[in-house]
Formats: structure tokens, sequence, C-alpha cells
């Protein structure tokens, strides 16, 4: 199983767990993907789209529409539709059919609809899933790989130059490449990014955003639908606020630097994962983050004031 149908299924079971046993339901869920080199297929390349419209149809027999359900991706590119009872969802598919603010320029071209798959039934609880649907740009992006079967380039016989009566000066040395973008190791405690100086590295995620919508239905439930990124930075005194914190600034490293022990999603799902479970649990994922986030001794926070 890869890492993608892993994660699937970590979000299915969350979602499932949020769901009364003895009520009859089924969910859908999948992500959204955009094909930057427009080969039809994930890659390296593609990245997860927010704000996206993905409609599931059903059809019947002879092809006649019986329902229609339209859902919009969240911050991490996925979605997930719940139907009330135990609906047929054998003959329907999933499919992009508008795009929102994350899609920047890669709303141009849906990619195939993608049917259901039943993954999971008991008690009278119904979890599907879908392959990966996509997006495509209206051209491949400058960096894809070209195609597999390029067209020959022409021969051309090369001419012998003149030979050069002087010698050219040897060229300078090349100065120190600079380091990338982050790739040098970082680990920052809460204190640190609740320090105005520091705000400006608050890249992707924004100090207003509800914690319900980066964490799920569990932190909501958890925590209310209120509470934002920036207040959850102040919990304390409680196994729950200190996992809330310390998973908030684990996620902050985890977009700052790209050699944090946890990825963004590894965070939320160990997170939710810690939810489901007991008290004990919630505080051992506390504590590992609180050890990822402090540098388990070894790296130190290179946060620099903002200018």
């Amino acid at each position: 199983m890869d890492l993608a149908h892993k994660l699937l299924f970590t979000a299915l079971l969350i979602f499932a767990a949020t769901i009364d046993g003895t009520q009859a339901a089924a969910m859908v869920s999948g992500a959204v993907f955009c094909d930057q080199c427009k080969d039809g297929q994930r890659s390296l390349f593609d990245y997860p789209l927010s704000g996206m419209k993905v409609t599931i149809t059903c059809a019947d027999g002879t092809g006649q529409v019986t329902m229609s359900r339209d859902e919009t991706t969240n911050v991490f590119g996925n979605y997930v539709m719940r139907f009330d009872g135990t609906p047929d969802l054998s003959n329907c598919n999933a499919q992009v059919s508008g795009s929102g603010e994350g899609s920047n320029d890669c709303g141009a071209t849906a990619g195939p609809a993608q049917n259901l798959r039943l993954m999971f039934r008991m008690f009278g609880m119904e979890i599907y899933g879908v392959d990966s649907l996509l997006s495509e740009p209206s051209q491949p992006m400058s960096f894809c790989p070209r195609s597999s079967n390029p067209v020959p380039a022409p021969i051309i016989t090369p001419t012998r130059p003149p030979t050069p009566t002087f010698r050219l000066p040897p060229l300078p040395p090349l100065p120190p490449m600079p380091p990338l973008p982050f790739s040098e190791a970082s680990a920052c405690s809460h204190q640190y990014w609740t320090m105005p100086e520091y705000k400006c590295y608050w890249r992707v995620l924004n100090p207003e955003t509800k914690v319900s919508l980066i964490f799920g239905p569990l932190a909501a439930r958890r925590y209310g639908s209120d509470m934002t990124l920036w207040e959850s930075l102040q919990g304390r005194g409680d196994p729950y606020k200190t996992l809330l914190r310390e998973a908030t600034t684990a996620l902050l490293n985890s977009y700052n630097t790209l050699q944090f022990p946890y990825n963004s999603i590894g965070v939320v799902t160990r997170t939710n994962w810690a939810l489901m479970g007991s008290t004990r649990g919630v505080l051992i994922t506390a504590l590992r983050f609180i050890r990822a986030n402090s540098g388990s001794g070894r790296v130190t926070c290179k946060l620099t004031p903002c200018k």
C-alpha cells in the first residue's frame, strides 16, 4: 500500500470515528491534485489543490442520472461527502467540476472521472474511496520531463573551428551558492511562533485560520469550531491543550524546513490518531511533538527577526 492510500485510509478511519455507529450512512473521500506535467497520472511534480469543486454523480442501468452531490476540497486538497442511509453508490463516479482560489493556473482542464470503490462496510456504515482526481494547467510546466518518445533532432555535421591565435584568460571562481530555501534544519518551540518579530515565517498558515479547518472534525469536537491557530499556541495545563499547542507548532516547523521529523500531513494524521485514543495516548503524542519542536537536543531554531 503506497503512501497516498495509507493517508486516505487514515482519513477514512478518522471520519468514521465521528459517526454514531447505530446510524446508517455512506462516506466518500478523496483528493484533488494539480497534474503540472499533463501526463494524466500522479508524479513528484504534482501538488494538492484547495478550493476545487468535486461532483459525485450516480446513474442507473440506462445511464440516467439519479443523484448528484458537490463538495469543495480543503487546504490539503481533500474532500469528504456523507450520504445518509444506505444508498447504492456502485454506479457512481467523482470528477473535478470547477476551480477555486487554490487552483491558481491549474484549473484549465479537468482530468477523467474516477469510480467509487467500496473499502469498508460494517453495521450500516459504508466507506468509499476514490483514486486521485486531477486538474491540469493549459500547458505543461517548463520543468517537466520531456516525452519518452521525442522527435529526433536533426543530425548536424560539425565543422572544425579555426585555431585561435590567442588564449583567453581563466574565468574567476564562482561564488559559493547560498543555501536552498527551507533546506536548513530548524526546530522552534511554540514561544518563537508567538513572537511578533517572527510572524513573517507564517508563510503557509494564517494565524486566524480555524483549528477545525486544519485538523478536521475530531479537533472541532474537542476544541470547538471557533478556536484559531494563534489561540491554540496559548494552550497549557491540560494534555489535550498541550497536544494542540505542540501539533500547531510542529505544523509550522514542517512548513519552515524540509528536515523537520514530521511533514504537514503526518502532523495532522498523528494528532487525529491521538484524539481518537486515550488521554495517555494524547500525552505521548504531545511529548513526541515537544521533542521534535525542541530539536531533540541536536537542532536549534534558525528563525531570524523579520525586517
